[in-house]
């Protein structure tokens, strides 16, 4: 079900509140591009900023405006678990295909907590789950070993693997089999996680690039390395570029060079600097994702 590049979505504001309008045609922009699914509420949609209220409206709102043409896999996760089972219980009455739930940040959980945390989820609501790792920005690594124990549960399906270890991936590959899907959660890294068998991305740079990050997951799926490789290269600056600063700073600021949102984000997150916005918008030019100045 959640296979190929799969959109970690922006939430574009004005003024203060959700732009609803603009979201809507963020969702077009990416089904009309090959987008393989849409995840709203996770970290590039400034989920730790929204309020219960707005989250949930998120969801829904992409439940709503996707109407069933893709999987939405919705962001649910939480550093306290009653808070992220009530988000996963909120997504399957929205209609969501599934649930992304984060490691706890923060609280750095023992593997034994962080099984007890997914568990709970999982025994309580009937969705389908994927696990989401990022130590860099959690503090906690989700070890092979408790995915394993976790990928025995039912309703747990996949994870977005985002540790930056490769060699931590083909441990989870191999412990897990054939039947649990990895999704890889680093951008550069996508091409060579699906060389060791990941199912494809939850993927920042769709944002701006849709159609060649589906192109380029297609083409490693399908087997074809060299094509793969070849648009690899290609969005090699954009994946530089979109990290000179804190995601989704770069992202926001991008589509706002695109003219498809406001660009704006939500304090603790400032606008980027004039030096790292100006070497944004090179790559971008360079991309032909926008045009020249005149």
């Amino acid at each position: 079900m959640f296979t190929g590049s799969l959109v970690a979505i922006v939430t574009p504001f004005r003024h203060g509140r959700i732009d609803e309008p603009a979201f809507r045609e963020l969702i077009e922009f990416q089904i009309a591009n090959g987008t393989h699914g849409i995840v709203p509420c996770g970290t590039t949609g400034e989920s730790a900023t929204l309020s219960p209220q707005e989250h949930e409206r998120m969801v829904a709102l992409t439940v709503e405006a996707v109407n069933h043409r893709v999987p939405v896999l919705a962001g649910t996760g939480s550093n306290s678990t009653e808070e992220a089972l009530a988000f996963t219980k909120h997504a399957k009455v929205a209609g969501a295909d599934g649930a992304l739930l984060i490691t706890p940040y923060y609280n750095k959980p023992t593997q034994e907590g962080l099984f007890r945390h997914y568990a709970t989820i999982a025994e309580a609501v009937d969705l389908p789950m994927v696990l989401y790792n990022i130590p860099s920005r959690t503090g906690v690594n989700l070890l092979p070993a408790t995915v394993a124990r976790l990928a025995k549960l039912p309703n747990i399906v996949g994870i977005k693997e985002g540790s930056g270890s490769l060699q931590q991936v083909s441990e989870i590959l191999y412990q897990c089999g054939g039947d649990f899907t990895v999704l890889s959660g680093d951008d550069p890294l996508t091409l060579p996680m699906m060389a060791l068998g990941a199912k494809g991305v939850i993927t920042v740079t769709a944002n701006i690039a849709p159609r060649d990050m589906a192109a380029m997951v297609n083409a490693a799926l399908d087997g074809k390395m060299d094509a793969a490789r070849q648009l690899h290269f290609k969005l090699a600056p954009l994946f530089s570029a979109l990290f000179y600063e804190t995601n989704p700073i770069p992202v926001k600021t991008a589509l706002a060079m695109m003219n498809k949102i406001d660009g704006e984000v939500r304090l603790p997150l400032t606008p980027m600097a004039p030096d790292t916005r100006e070497r944004l918008r090179k790559v971008l030019t360079a991309y032909g994702l926008i045009a020249s100045p005149s």
